[in-house]
């Protein structure tokens, strides 16, 4: 079967901001098995989008070229060995179902991710993580294909080159890798990580003393619905600035100057992690509204679309907040969507 291809889409259904931009041409990959005349029809109408669930990503325009919508589905589980059970999931697999479906096999080790809204293929693109865990702390190899000369790869995690909310996909611009298949590495002995004081109240709320990964899940889903506005409700990705990671003794001094900054573990020893919710509150921006562009009442890092907002009045309204929290704190804060 060939790919489908599709001309003039309208793609505020297919991105959580509900930005109506619209493609030229959308491409759609539901099977491998079309990749190499993917890759030409590609080839033949440059630049490529690849567009996974729509779910970290801003249209501040309508994107130029093709996009590429990744619908390749399945998931199974690959073997088992010295406790350790390796899974596999196509890169267009929703997450949070892929997630729910390890918790059905009787598999701990994603629960704390639960309800993050995208693709698998998505994941470690950014490294997602919620709630004391990362994708790289689970992640085992992934497929991809070089979208330039359609030769095929396989990365390890090192390969990969993580970082917070980081990997070696969103910082090399090239050649261009789509993410066809992810594994990761599982057990059937609980490993639950509940350091996360919100998660912690969460159970504790609930009367769970000794929870299971299931309970941690559904905790976890409750907290997420609580502070994260639903998209098919009122359109947004989620956190739009990720925490800034400083040196320690920066950190010391800010929390010095401005008591109550939050203060976190940053990636190594040296480092330590800001809270940029906090910042971005007390510059006063929470519930904040500029026509249909927004700030969330509750979580001052999620800019919201009201319902009719542009992408370009979104991004006007991040950077007078990036703005505000340079002047205020000499932090810059970037955002974790990918902005067209």
């Amino acid at each position: 079967m060939a790919p489908i291809v599709r001309h003039a889409v309208s793609l505020k259904a297919l991105n959580t901001f509900g930005i109506d931009a619209r493609a030229g041409r959308l491409v759609e990959l539901r099977a491998v098995a079309d990749l190499a005349a993917t890759i030409a029809l590609l080839h033949a109408h440059p630049p490529v989008l690849v567009l996974g669930g729509g779910s970290n990503l801003l249209f501040s325009r309508d994107p130029p070229g093709t996009v590429l919508r990744v619908m390749l589905g399945g998931r199974r589980l690959l073997g088992e060995r010295d406790g350790e059970v390796l899974v596999e999931a196509a890169a267009g697999q929703n997450w949070h179902s892929f997630v729910d479906w390890t918790l059905a096999q009787g598999l701990n080790g994603l629960e704390n991710l639960s309800l993050i809204p995208g693709s698998v293929g998505a994941a470690p693109v950014q490294n997602v993580g919620a709630y004391g865990v990362e994708v790289c702390e689970r992640f085992d190899s992934l497929d991809a294909v070089s979208l330039r000369d359609g030769t095929s790869r396989r990365f390890d995690a090192t390969d990969c080159g993580f970082g917070y909310r980081d990997s070696v996909f969103r910082r090399d611009a090239g050649p261009q890798w789509l993410i066809t298949a992810v594994r990761f590495r599982l057990t059937r002995t609980p490993q639950l990580q509940l350091d996360y004081g919100e998660l912690r109240d969460e159970l504790r709320a609930r009367g769970i003393a000794s929870p299971g990964a299931r309970e941690v899940a559904d905790a976890v889903c409750a907290i997420r619905r609580r502070k994260l506005p639903d998209p098919a409700e009122i359109g947004n990705a989620g956190s739009f600035f990720r925490n800034p990671v400083v040196e320690r003794a920066r950190a010391r001094q800010l929390a010095t100057a401005h008591p109550g900054l939050p203060l976190y573990p940053g990636s190594s020893p040296a480092t330590a992690k800001l809270s940029a919710a906090w910042m971005i509150d007390r510059c006063g921006w929470k519930g904040h509204r500029d026509g249909d562009a927004g700030v969330h009442l509750r979580h001052a890092l999620v800019l919201v679309n009201h319902g009719h907002a542009s992408g370009a009045q979104i991004l006007a309204l991040a950077t007078r907040i990036r703005e505000s929290v340079r002047r205020q704190f000499g932090i810059d804060l970037e955002p974790e969507p990918v902005v067209v």
